[in-house]
């Protein structure tokens, strides 16, 4: 079960795809976080959705959000997967111990051995603002990460 609205989001350090190290506490005081759990790099329906996510990436810059993608894969295959598909992003390795930052938020499927679609919406202050998620095979709505944001971090003009 996904970690809940109005709850302080647990840290984490995992290495991003060039291997440096991130720590969610970092942003604490600086900015918000969209951390968005996908299952596996280079399958055709996280492919697609990271894509609508790069191509959309105005849409967190607009709102000072720093996005974040989890997925169990290997800091090597998280840097070949962006690098192929131009993700200008930082894209997370929860590797080893395997999916535990995914099993610390609740969205790790011990069947399958990988995160579900989850998207999490952190304040400046680290604390879970609003979260949402999809059905395996699903791709998250842009709607639903406009609708977020707007939420988390209303635009100024």
């Amino acid at each position: 079960m996904a970690l809940e609205n109005a709850i302080q989001a647990p840290d984490f350090d995992l290495p991003n795809q060039f291997g440096e190290r991130v720590r969610l506490s970092d942003f604490r005081g600086v900015k918000p976080v969209a951390l968005v759990f996908f299952p596996l790099a280079f399958s055709s329906t996280c492919t697609k959705e990271l894509c609508t996510l790069r191509d959309n990436l105005a849409m967190f810059q607009d709102h000072r959000v720093e996005l974040m993608v989890v997925s169990v894969d290997s800091k090597a295959t998280l840097r070949a997967f962006a690098e192929e598909k131009g993700y200008d992003f930082t894209l997370l390795a929860d590797f080893w111990p395997h999916g535990e930052v995914s099993k610390e938020y609740g969205v790790f499927l011990e069947n399958k051995g990988f995160a579900t679609r989850t998207t999490f919406l952190i304040d400046v202050d680290g604390v879970i603002r609003e979260h949402f998620g999809t059905e395996p095979g699903q791709e998250r709505s842009l709607a639903d990460y406009r609708a977020a944001l707007d939420l988390l971090v209303p635009v100024t003009v």
